[in-house]
């Protein structure tokens, strides 16, 4: 089996078994054309067809002729889709690969091939689709009951052959359905996306990714109790995880139930422990998740914890780390400083800081303002 330009080709000397390349132990996955048979004879003749024009007629009467047949049916359709695919009539390519998939719907080869068109169309639906498909076909691979009479070491290595046979196509349809989370703009349909891909591909290599869009998008959604739940999930799968970290330090610093606060303060100290935002080889994204979480720690003391002089280096180091490197969390830092100088009457500097604050568009522009307000007044009153 070769691939070319997103169309599988089949190539063959006979037609006397047709193998749609698929994990061995299901048997669904293979399409098998008896050797000799009509339909065997059939085909060559239409291989040996140059004309594309009448190589599709043949096959569409094919398939009409053999219709009793369903691996006929199947290949057949499956050709047809190609040949549609290769003329640039995607709809009928989609159209008559779902009728290839309805006789043998596992067969990663055809979930490859349908979702290279999907792609090609921008179907996002359709390629979730097809991913999630092949991925519960991925991960039947090796699951089968050892064949009676067979050795141990003679099924393992079938099953490794399985799996390397399949490895192309299972990398593809993996990436592809991942390409649709991180291209999806619908918050609904990512999330809807997301659980699909999860229980396709439990160990997808892109796991921690997912792990982000889905804990951003039920932020998005606003279910609290349901992003909450998944962080957790994802901390029990990953400890290390610094998304779910700053996720479920972030919602408990906002949480007014007893115990939120000093929940806040562990996961924020967790991820400053992760993050290593002062080791040679701290990039970016680590910096900005220690600076999150500073901020966190420093809200936790001054807003919860009545720590007010404990928040402040916290702030500090939050604020630097964030400046001019994500200015919506720096405002956040900002604000909390001067929210803190404030109510130890250090005027000067929360003036200072509130000044910056407020210039910047953010959610906490407004609050800084109002704050800055009152500290000029009561620096105006001599206090």
């Amino acid at each position: 089996m070769k691939r070319y330009a997103g169309s599988l080709v089949l190539v063959a000397v006979s037609f006397s078994f047709l193998f749609l390349t698929a994990p061995a132990g299901a048997q669904e996955n293979k399409i098998e054309i008896a050797a000799g048979s009509p339909e065997d004879q059939a085909l060559q003749a239409i291989t040996n067809e140059q004309d594309p024009a009448k190589k599709l007629a043949m096959y569409q009467e094919f398939v009409q002729k053999y219709s009793s047949n369903p691996a006929a049916v199947a290949y057949g359709n499956w050709q047809i889709s190609q040949a549609y695919q290769t003329s640039g009539d995607l709809t009928k390519a989609l159209e008559y690969g779902d009728k290839a998939l309805a006789g043998t719907p596992a067969n990663l080869d055809i979930l490859v091939s349908q979702a290279s068109i999907a792609q090609q169309t921008k179907d996002n639906a359709k390629m979730m689709d097809y991913a999630a498909k092949g991925g519960e076909v991925c991960k039947s691979i090796g699951k089968e009951a050892k064949p009676e009479g067979m050795s141990d070491q003679d099924f393992k290595q079938q099953v490794d052959n399985e799996k390397t046979a399949a490895k192309n196509s299972c990398d593809f349809l993996e990436s592809i359905g991942f390409s649709v989370i991180a291209s999806e703009t619908n918050a609904k349909n990512r999330m809807a996306d997301i659980e699909m891909y999860s229980a396709a591909y439990p160990d997808s290599k892109f796991q921690d990714q997912v792990s982000t869009y889905a804990m951003y998008t039920l932020g998005q959604l606003n279910d609290r109790p349901r992003l909450v739940a998944y962080g957790e999930k994802t901390l029990a799968a990953n400890p290390n995880s610094l998304a779910a970290l700053l996720l479920l330090a972030n919602f408990y610093v906002d949480d007014t139930k007893p115990g939120s606060a000093a929940k806040a303060v562990s996961y924020a100290r967790k991820a400053l422990e992760v993050a290593k935002a002062d080791a040679p080889d701290a990039d970016k994204p680590r910096k900005l998740a220690a600076g999150a979480a500073h901020t966190i720690l420093g809200y936790a003391y001054a807003f919860k914890q009545d720590k007010t002089a404990a928040a402040i280096p916290e702030l500090k180091a939050g604020a630097a780390l964030l400046r001019g490197q994500d200015e919506q969390q720096y405002a956040r830092a900002l604000y909390g400083l001067g929210y803190v100088y404030g109510k130890l009457n250090n005027l000067t500097e929360a003036r200072e800081v509130l000044t910056e604050a407020a210039k910047i568009q953010s959610p906490w522009q407004g609050v800084s303002q109002d704050l800055l307000t009152k500290v000029n007044a009561a620096r105006a009153k001599g206090r």
